[in-house]
């Protein structure tokens, strides 16, 4: 870990499809970055860190149960802590992910968060019960975004353009 601040990147995944992207956008950021599971995320952790990329699923048109919970259990001992930090968030649907996107956009204004990158919703085309809860597979230009996305927001913390 070098001395700038530090990338966040926070992730749940039920089918493999988020983790996959979260992976990939660590891998982009390299030292720069923790990669925690939205169970193991902490205050202290969110105001330790630098800045964030959210990476979660849309399940049920909405924000995933788990990563809705890591920010009910953390929003209010962040609250006043994190303004003005950039994120940027990678949301993985079957077709839509607008709606757990703008939920997730809704608690970063609550928390004063500056959007830095264009939201990725990454789907899946998964539609069926069978195909909703099978593993996936994401397509490798879109883990290629993800890792770009991951260095980007990791070289621009360290350069301190956000």
């Amino acid at each position: 870990m070098t001395d700038a601040p530090h990338l966040l990147i926070v992730w749940h995944s039920r089918t493999g499809g988020s983790e996959a992207l979260a992976a990939a956008a660590a891998e982009g950021a390299t030292t720069a970055a923790k990669l925690i599971a939205a169970d193991g995320v902490t205050p202290a952790l969110l105001q330790e860190a630098g800045g964030y990329l959210f990476v979660g699923p849309e399940n049920l048109a909405a924000l995933s149960g788990a990563m809705k919970e890591m920010f009910d259990r953390c929003y209010y001992p962040c609250l006043g802590r994190l303004e003005g930090r950039p994120y940027a968030t990678i949301i993985c649907a079957g077709s839509d992910g607008e709606n757990a996107q703008r939920q997730l956009d809704r608690i970063a204004t609550g928390w004063r968060l500056k959007r830095v990158a264009d939201p990725v919703i990454v789907h899946t085309a998964a539609q069926t019960p069978e195909a909703i809860l099978a593993p996936k597979a994401i397509a490798p230009d879109r883990l290629a975004e993800a890792r770009d996305m991951g260095a980007a927001l990791a070289e621009g913390l360290a350069a301190g353009i956000f």
